[in-house]
Formats: C-alpha cells, structure tokens, sequence
C-alpha cells in the first residue's frame, strides 16, 4: 500500500511534465500557424496611436509657421471703405470714399529673412521630436507585448502548479484513508493547492492587466502570440553604442537644431534695432468720383522703447546659453540610458542562465526528495515545497526572457535606432515632408496641400 501512495506522488511529475510539454507544443503550433508576431503588435501601435496623431498636427503647424515668416517678406494689399460727416467753413455734409492700398518691405537688414530661418530650423526640431514620439510609442509597444506573453506562461505554469498540486492532494487523502499519512499531511497539501490557486488568481488577474495596456497601445487585445523574434542585431561595444547614439537620436539631433535657433533669435534681437524701409501705394474713389493716387517710400528706426529692445536681446542670450547647456545635458542623458539600457542587456542575460541552472538543481532536487519520500525519509511538505521551488524558477526566467527582450529594444530606442524604418517594418509611414513641401512658400490657396489634408481626412489622422 505504501508503494501504490508514492507511485501515486510521482505520477504527478511525469503528468506535470507531460502536460507543460503538451501546452508549449501546442502554443508553437498555433503561432506558427496564426500567432501574431512582435513586428504586428508594432505596426498597430504607429497606425493607431492618437499621440502620433497629435504631434504630427503639431508639426503641419509648424510648417504654417514658416508660411506666415515668408509671408512677412511679401506685399500686403488691402482695400478700404470710409464713410462719415464731415463739416467745414464752406460745405458740411456725408462722405465716402474707396481705395486699394499695398505696401512692401524693400530693405530690413534682413530681418525678416532670420524669421524666415528660425521657423525652417524650428520644423527641423519638431521633425526631430516626432521621431522621439515614434520611438516611446514602439518601445511601449514593446514592452505591451512581452508583458502579454510573460502574463500567459505565467498562468500556464500556474495552472499546470493547481493541477499537480490538486492530484498530490487527491493521493495524500488516499494515503491518509490506509493510514499511511496523519492528517497534517493532508492539511498540508490543502494549503498548498489554495495557495496554488491564489498564485493563479494573480496571474490570471496580471494577464488581464497586461491585455488591457496591449488594447491600449495597439488598438486591439492581443490573439495567440507568435514565438519571441530573433533579436535585432546589437553593437559590439557599449562604446560603438554611444557613439551611435550621439549621432543618430532625435533628442540630441532636436537640441542641435534648437541651439542655432536661439543663435538666430539674438540676430533677430539685434536686427530689430535697424532702420527698414518701405514702398507703399494707393488709389481710390470717392463719392463726388473724383480718383486719387499715391506712391510713396517711408524709412523707420525705433530709437527709444522704454528698454524693450535691451531686454528682448539680453533674454534672447540667455536662451542661447540654455540651449547650449540643454544640448549638453541631452547628450549626457542620452549616454547614460545606452549605458543602462547595456547593464540590464547583460543582468539579465545573466539571470537566464542562472534560473536554468536553478531549474536543472531544482528538477533533480525535485526527482531527489520523491525518492526519499518513498523511503519514509521526506515528508509531504517536503515534496511540495521542492515542487514550488521549480515553479519559483521557471517563473523567474520566464520574468528574466520578457525582460530581456525589452531591454534590447530599449537599448535600440536609446541609440536611435527603434523606428519604423530601421526595423524595416514594411509598411508606409508618415511623411514629414510632405505638407511641408506643399505650404513653404505660403501659396494662398495650395492644391497639394489640400489633397494631403484630404487623404489625412480618409485615413483619420
């Protein structure tokens, strides 16, 4: 009889290795077949994101902002009715009259061409920060994806955990029928599967979670999952990563190109202490129809303005020199998360093959304490709490394998690098210079510009 209640025991590992190979056999098929792949949970982010929605509108404004500078180069033409009662020695009475006048700017030290400059170089930094933008949008997409995959094997294990547990339980009251066990073995093995059971319910609660940030960041909850890709391929160095990094993010690229905007303000703050010079002319009617005409040039320089223009070229420096430090600390930050994003590549690189480790320890210390049992020289809990301790380490790397994979992508987004395009995704993007194109030289009415928003209409951006 005490053969028959051990062999009992023991059957439940062979079961618990048979169905976890059973689950991971069939997961593999059906991702295989019908699993959607990290490369697909990444284009339903950048197609569904409203914040890349919004700042690519953000951006458009921008190139409106080079449209009104241009426009400030160009003459200004208007027409004008006056009417009113007019009362003089000779006549009193009502007059009207109607007149076309325009106006140009011939010569302002250039003045209005640094506008002009400052506003091209603010949608080369807006450009910039919209590919800073792509870049959180796909590493959260990243980051969705593998939490939905850690959440699934997590809850297999559990319930594989509940199923095994449940049947070491069902074989210790056999045992405790004959005699076998006392009642506190029993008691145990109920303790046990509860906990089991709750171990589930967190699991099952952390899948839950994990499907809604997915929902959130794709547009859509998560089906069967495809195996994990091969990861991209990485620098040899942490140095070679920096280096890339320097040169290629947007946020270093985004302060470079604010540092010579603020290079351009202070000549524009110094500019506006010139002279310009402008042409302006005009004709009218007025109600008696006689005509009049008029051409004329006028010359202007502030000379006094209450200390505006001082403190408008003072403040215009301090922007410039905190720009500058901003463009220094930007690249310091940006080093520092190549080189976090390195450290946790390598941690957890470490910690996988430390918990396979532990997994083969705890299998044989497993297999071990069943044999001793059989013998009378373990107990029940020892048992379970060697078979908790496997579950404890195949966790750990399942937690070890998802963490991974994100830090390796973040190490991509820290170099630059985690965009559509260098993932070659396959897909269309967003043209950055396109509305750009159709509005830079301030058209009154542009024909590209309205096809582009029309299309933008059609796919509800």
């Amino acid at each position: 009889m005490v053969a028959m209640g051990k062999w009992t025991m023991r059957s439940g590992l062979v079961r618990l290795v048979c169905v976890m190979g059973l689950f991971a056999g069939g997961m593999l098929a059906a991702a295989s077949v019908r699993g959607e792949t990290l490369a697909d949970a990444l284009i339903s982010a950048y197609k569904h994101s409203n914040i890349l929605d919004q700042n690519r509108a953000l951006l458009r404004a921008a190139d409106e902002d080079v449209a009104t500078a241009v426009s400030a180069m160009r003459p200004v033409l208007q027409w004008v009715v006056n009417s009113g009662y007019a009362r003089t020695q000779m006549t009193s009475g009502l007059a009207a009259s109607l007149s076309l006048s325009g106006e140009v700017v011939l010569f302002d030290f250039g003045r209005n061409q640094v506008g002009v400059d400052i506003a091209k170089e603010t949608v080369l930094a807006t450009r910039e920060s919209l590919v800073s933008v792509e870049q959180n949008i796909l590493l959260d997409a990243v980051d969705a994806y593998f939490s939905v995959r850690r959440a699934l094997e997590n809850v297999a294990i559990n319930q594989n955990s509940v199923r095994v547990i449940g049947e070491t339980l069902r074989a210790t009251q056999d045992q405790f029928e004959v005699g076998e066990v006392t009642r506190t073995d029993v008691a145990l093995a109920e303790a046990q599967l509860a906990s089991a059971r709750a171990g589930l319910a967190s699991a099952q609660g952390q899948l839950a979670t994990a499907r809604e940030l997915y929902k959130a960041t794709t547009g859509h909850y998560p089906g069967p999952l495809a195996v994990a890709p091969r990861v991209p391929a990485l620098p040899a160095s942490l140095d070679a990563a920096r280096a890339l990094a320097q040169r290629n993010h947007p946020g270093i690229r985004q302060a470079q190109r604010q540092v010579t905007i603020s290079e351009l303000q202070i000549t524009a703050a110094a500019l506006a202490r010139k002279p310009s010079l402008k042409a302006t002319v005009s004709a009218g009617l007025n109600d008696g129809g006689a005509e009049t005409a008029s051409v004329g040039l006028s010359m202007s320089q502030t000379i006094y303005a209450g200390g505006r223009l001082s403190a408008a070229h003072r403040k215009a420096i301090a922007g410039r020199d905190a720009s500058r430090a901003n463009l220094l600390q930007t690249a310091v930050q940006i080093a520092q998360g190549v080189g976090d994003s390195w450290a946790n590549i390598e941690v957890f690189r470490a910690q996988i093959n430390a918990t396979q480790q532990q997994i083969r320890a705890a299998t044989v210390a497993y297999k071990g304490v069943q044999e001793e049992a059989k013998l009378g020289a373990r107990t029940t809990l020892d048992v379970l709490n060697a078979e908790q301790s496997l579950l404890d380490a195949q966790a750990s790397r399942i937690d070890a394998e998802a963490q991974l994979q994100v830090a390796i992508y973040s190490l991509l987004s820290a170099m630059g690098l985690l965009t559509v395009s260098h993932l070659n995704l396959g897909i269309p993007t967003y043209d950055p210079a396109a509305y750009y194109e159709a509005v830079k030289s301030a058209p009154a009415t542009s024909v590209q510009g309205k096809s582009l928003d029309r299309v933008l209409q059609a796919i509800g951006k």
